[in-house]
């Protein structure tokens, strides 16, 4: 039976810091991938793994279906796919070999297989497609399962256990593409887990592909350094589809980087009050992209949280990022959205090279002086393709991966141990969750005296690699 399995290998309860936190997605790139074999009238079977209680369930459908191909699709959208984690690894390897064993032709796609594209296809995958699934998915299907009218190695945005085919281009009309395929997935076990833990249900959109900056650690495997956007009005209408069919209480754009432009966004504020669609929605963007017009219109558009990457306090440790911003435009930006009523949320980056101590030191005091609505905090994580894991490569130890989201293991010889900066990531999270409480006050000194504990034992933490970095810091600056 000429029949496909669409699936993808992200599965919450492999990520104990993300079922805690139970914010569950639907893989919103794999279910407009769905759209495109429906409208082509392709017979396809769906598995949602986020949801599910291991892989054990895929075997299940396996059995059920019986399907000549099976396309294991990750969520490129997802920012937790972009982690690419051991266990979320394991697992996609899992359900290689049991499609094999099924007697089935398998196709992956994601961050990770782009990465370690020869790991997946000794794992069993007949095929990495790299970059964008809507076309390249479908044309594959057909090879497998009816037209061998040309090789398999004319199919371009592949890799073969033969080597590469040409590279596929990207989709340049987002707008043509159709809506994800949401009643494939049970949309009241998404509400039910929402609910629970959050009182309210959130759901997933995109209005665009890429990021065009050049931040030197930031991972692109799947879209590169462009950004392709869809219209302001087509973005609006689907929140006013989704609020139709979906209902979500709130709305989290996965965007890298949501609405580029103020005309971009008043445009799109304009359509979402015209149709009545306005939702409480969260995103992601860049300080110096948070202009008076632009926060405006997200406010006018329904914006409840802005996510910002802030990452350090200090100016040094930007540029050495390439981050193309300054410490005066996270505090603009963070006191604009204020005053709009919307939170500001900053993302913080811990342990890049070149940051010592008294960096640590001023993202802590921007922290106490902006005071952010909520924070997230991670350590540099190298990953391939990027010109940080070129620096550090030679650094690099044998574990290059995390285990899952809450790991912030050093794979590289940082300034400071890996613990170090674990005990730095929870005192942040648990001085601005004081603060934004009615016992700030009361909790200050003890906040002061753990810093000074900690600032007594830096010197005790700091590894090898950090010592010569702060030697040749004091040589160059005659120290």
């Amino acid at each position: 039976m000429n029949h496909v399995l669409l699936a993808h290998s992200y599965y919450l309860r492999y990520d104990p810091k993300q079922t805690r936190k139970m914010k569950p997605y639907p893989p919103l790139s794999t279910l407009i991938t769905a759209s495109i074999l429906r409208r082509e009238g392709v017979p396809f079977t769906f598995f949602d793994s986020m949801l599910a209680g291991g892989v054990g369930e895929f075997a299940n459908r396996l059995r059920d279906v019986r399907p000549a191909v099976v396309g294991i699709l990750e969520d490129n959208f997802n920012f937790l796919t972009k982690m690419c984690t051991t266990r979320m690894r394991e697992a996609a390897f899992e359900m290689i070999g049991l499609a094999k064993a099924a007697g089935a032709w398998v196709a992956v796609n994601g961050s990770d297989a782009a990465d370690q594209t020869a790991a997946y296809l000794a794992a069993g995958a007949d095929a990495v497609i790299v970059g964008e699934t809507e076309v390249t998915f479908p044309e594959l299907v057909r090879y497998w399962t009816s037209d061998r009218s040309a090789a398999i190695s004319e199919i371009p945005g592949l890799v073969l256990p033969g080597g590469p085919t040409a590279r596929r281009m990207p989709v340049a009309d987002l707008d043509a593409l159709p809506l994800p395929a949401w009643d494939l997935v049970d949309i009241a076990r998404y509400r039910a887990a929402w609910t629970d833990a959050h009182g309210r249900f959130s759901w997933n959109m995109c209005a665009s592909r890429g990021c065009p900056f050049g931040c030197n650690w930031c991972s692109k495997p799947m879209f590169g350094r462009r950004y392709t956007q869809r219209t302001a009005a087509g973005v609006a209408v689907e929140l006013a589809e989704l609020r139709r069919t979906v209902r979500p209480d709130h709305v989290w754009f996965a965007d890298d980087i949501f609405g580029l432009t103020s005309h971009w966004l008043q445009a799109f504020a304009e359509k979402v009050v015209a149709l009545g669609a306005a939702t409480p929605f969260t995103m992601q963007s860049r300080v110096d992209l948070m202009t008076e017009a632009a926060v405006s219109a997200l406010a006018a558009a329904g914006a409840e949280e802005v996510w910002l990457g802030v990452e350090s306090a200090s100016q040094t440790v930007l540029d050495e990022m390439n981050k193309g911003s300054t410490v005066e435009q996270v505090r603009d930006a963070t006191r604009r959205l204020k005053r709009h009523g919307i939170r500001a949320c900053w993302f913080i980056q811990l342990g890049y090279p070149g940051e010592h101590w008294n960096d640590i030191v001023l993202t802590r005091d921007l922290i106490r002086d902006e005071r952010p609505d909520d924070i997230g905090v991670s350590v540099a994580y190298p990953l391939p393709g990027t010109e940080f894991f070129d620096r550090v490569h030679a650094e690099l130890r044998a574990k290059t991966n995390w285990s899952d989201s809450d790991d912030l293991a050093m794979m590289f010889r940082g300034a400071y141990t890996t613990d170090f900066y674990r005990e730095i990531r929870t005192l942040l999270h648990e001085e601005v969750e004081a603060r934004t409480s009615a016992g700030e006050v009361a909790a200050s000194w003890s906040f002061d005296a753990r810093w000074d504990e900690l600032a007594h034992r830096e010197e005790s933490h700091r590894t090898d690699e950090g010592r010569r970095r702060s030697l040749s810091r004091r040589i160059a600056y005659g120290g």
